[in-house]
């Protein structure tokens, strides 16, 4: 390791020593010591970057340093003495961001930086950064009146506390629910796997029989595979009305009046930071020109998705009539008609091929394909404190051996740790003087953990999944940025920031990768060529449904942040949705907007359209690759050059036309759906 490396690892979170009785007293003791700096920062009358810009970089990664982890361990280690640590902690560090975001003073000196010569001398990040703190200033309202810039912290506040709220009762409803089951018959067609998980979790509780959860890596087989209804409609019904007024929780965390706050303080905030509405203020810092130009991005899709989708469903209902005994296809039978119809089809489901997906072959497939294109090598790095023993740390390096960055790797499910997947900053790039801060990124997945000695098998769709966290980590981790606050992820737009984590789910399809990401757990056989035909035939399989479903959540997310007004149906907004682009008609007790932690607590509000417009980022990306070839290692030179090398320093846009030679097509994203000939 060099100096970088070790500078950065002096630097990575102690979480063995992290105490959560007091954060509180710390965050604290560290924004009122902040106060005080700005205070003295802004009373120089010729500010530069090193009077001004560089301690406001120093000041925030004290903060990051110290209120990241905690923030960390909320999601991947929940405990009742963190929780409540973390909810005061989150209300301050939103009221000291809009405190900061609406302090004239600060504001001034950047708008003197701005008009200074010396600007013109600035690198291309140092301009950026100083831009994007003069937009920040402007929509955190520095310009408002006092009494209007109080309220505009208050509703930062509230929203923040809110957010951690939504988030926190749908981790309680999912992980408060469980259907025991005693009778073995009655789990025909559950994976070998998941029954092996539902017994240890009867187990646990000292119970015979078997203990079916609402974890993904239980709800997601069990409702593909399950043979009795009676099960699939239970478990339906517990985890589409998690945290509501309906089900079998009903009320207990219900969300409903939590998005109703959330979006009436939405929509004031963007109004008295000038805009008409909450999605215009969204868009303030994306790619997207307009509303209207992303409600017709997503109905121009819809119309072309859905007559595909209308088929699907048709082919759907008429296989589960005759092949089923299924004479009307109720919402928790479409997985799994689906999925005994993609068998039928194409001789293929997800449970065959976990055994060719053990865990550590996937990681190191991974690591090997990224090292292809990329031109990177990955090694474990031993003795970093970590939050859990499954946890692993890993450095990333260039082809030469010198150090580029690290990542933590956290793949299992387990109580305390918040569903899904998702990627995170640790520490960002930083350049001080002689030393540089390297990037550090977290991973998290939640896949099913080994049992009795033998690996974690992935399923194709868990494998892509953890190729797209990755290719987030990647974005973070290769910049060659030095500036924190538009280094890696930080600073790019929302609606690019998915366009290099999709981009690198397509190296799961080709037959050159698989190659390397298979061997069969018992036999050490790659994926047989059969099995890999019958996968890549059943690539386009129900592309318009998931289409069409994917544009009915961005659809209503948009709609319901730019029209949103005290009284109104959420559910009658989001039915209307579904009436115009979906094909698939869920109960009227189905409530699974109380648990759309994407758009009320992680990031997404008024941006969910966000993976569909990178989608079709990442798949005219891709398109080169299949023209120059997929390892072409000068291809993933250019992309690594363009793309994530330069995080949010550049223009997103701009960065894809370098990387293609042209504006990004829709027709390439299409074709790879198979819905363009």
């Amino acid at each position: 390791m060099n100096a970088h490396a070790a500078h950065t690892l002096a630097r990575v979170p102690r979480y063995a020593e992290l105490d959560a009785a007091g954060a509180v007293a710390r965050i604290d003791a560290l924004l009122a010591a902040q106060r005080a700096r700005i205070a003295a920062l802004t009373s120089q009358t010729e500010p530069d970057w090193d009077s001004i810009v560089a301690p406001m970089e120093e000041m925030a990664d004290e903060l990051h340093r110290l209120f990241g982890p905690l923030s960390h361990l909320h999601n991947v280690a929940d405990n009742e003495a963190l929780r409540a640590a973390y909810t005061e902690c989150v209300a301050r560090v939103s009221a000291f961001g809009a405190e900061l975001e609406q302090n004239a003073a600060l504001c001034a000196a950047y708008q003197k930086l701005r008009a200074s010569p010396a600007f013109a001398g600035y690198d291309r990040a140092q301009r950026r950064l100083i831009d994007n703190a003069l937009r920040d200033f402007r929509l955190g309202g520095v310009d408002l009146p006092d009494a209007t810039k109080a309220r505009v912290t208050t509703l930062r506040v509230e929203l923040a506390q809110l957010a951690n709220r939504f988030e926190e009762q749908v981790l309680d409803a999912t992980q408060g629910y469980a259907l025991d089951v005693d009778d073995e018959a009655r789990l025909a067609g559950l994976p070998a796997s998941t029954l092996a998980m539902a017994r240890a979790r009867a187990e646990q509780q000292g119970l015979g029989g078997w203990r079916l959860t609402l974890d993904l890596p239980c709800y997601v087989p069990a409702m593909s595979n399950l043979a009795d209804r009676d099960l699939r409609r239970a478990l339906y019904e517990a985890y589409t009305t998690r945290a509501s007024e309906q089900g079998p929780q009903a009320g207990k965390h219900d969300n409903g009046p939590v998005m109703h706050e959330l979006l009436a303080r939405r929509q004031e905030l963007a109004r008295l930071l000038g805009f008409g509405n909450y999605a215009e203020l969204s868009l303030a810092t994306k790619m997207a020109p307009s509303t209207d130009a992303v409600i017709a991005f997503l109905e121009d899709l819809a119309r072309q998705a859905r007559p595909a989708a209308a088929r699907e469903f048709a082919e759907l209902e008429a296989f589960a009539r005759a092949e089923l005994g299924l004479e009307a296809l109720a919402a928790w039978d479409v997985a799994y008609a689906a999925e005994q119809l993609r068998r039928h089809r194409y001789q293929l489901n997800q449970e065959e091929l976990r055994p060719y997906f053990p865990l550590p072959r996937v990681r190191a497939g991974l690591f090997d394909i990224a090292g292809r294109v990329f031109g990177l090598a990955f090694e474990p790095v031993s003795g970093v404190d970590t939050w859990h023993p499954d946890v692993e740390f890993h450095a990333v390096k260039d082809a030469d051996g010198e150090p580029l960055g690290f990542f933590y790797l956290d793949l299992y499910a387990r109580a305390g740790k918040r569903s899904g997947a998702w990627m995170d900053d640790c520490l960002p790039r930083w350049q001080q003087g002689p030393a540089t801060q390297l990037p550090v990124a977290y991973l998290n997945c939640n896949f099913t953990p080994p049992q009795n000695g033998r690996p974690s098998l992935l399923t194709h769709d868990e494998m892509t999944t953890l190729f797209h966290e990755f290719g987030h980590g990647l974005h973070h981790l290769l910049t060659t940025i030095g500036r924190p606050a538009v280094a890696g992820i930080n600073g790019v737009p929302w609606d690019a920031v998915e366009l290099p984590s999709q981009f690198l789910e397509n190296w799961c399809w080709s037959r050159e990768s698989l190659d390397l990401l298979s061997a069969h757990v018992d036999t050490g056989e790659p994926l047989p060529r059969a099995l890999f035909d019958r996968l890549n035939a059943a690539r386009h399989f129900q592309a318009g449904m998931q289409t069409v479903r994917q544009l009915e959540f961005a659809l209503f997310d948009f709609k319901l942040h730019r029209d949103y007004a005290p009284g109104l149906d959420i559910q009658a907004l989001l039915d209307d949705v579904r009436r115009a682009v979906a094909v698939v008609t869920p109960p009227a007790w189905n409530r699974f907007q109380h648990s759309f932690t994407h758009i009320f607590a992680g990031g997404y509000a008024a941006g969910y359209y966000s993976y569909k417009w990178a989608e079709v980022l990442s798949a005219d990306a891709f398109e080169r690759f299949t023209e120059e070839g997929i390892f072409n290692a000068a291809t993933g030179r250019a992309f690594r050059e363009t793309v994530l090398a330069n995080g949010g320093a550049e223009d997103a846009l701009e960065l894809f036309r370098r990387f293609r030679g042209r504006d990004p097509e829709v027709a390439p994203l299409l074709r790879q759906a198979g819905l363009l000939g």
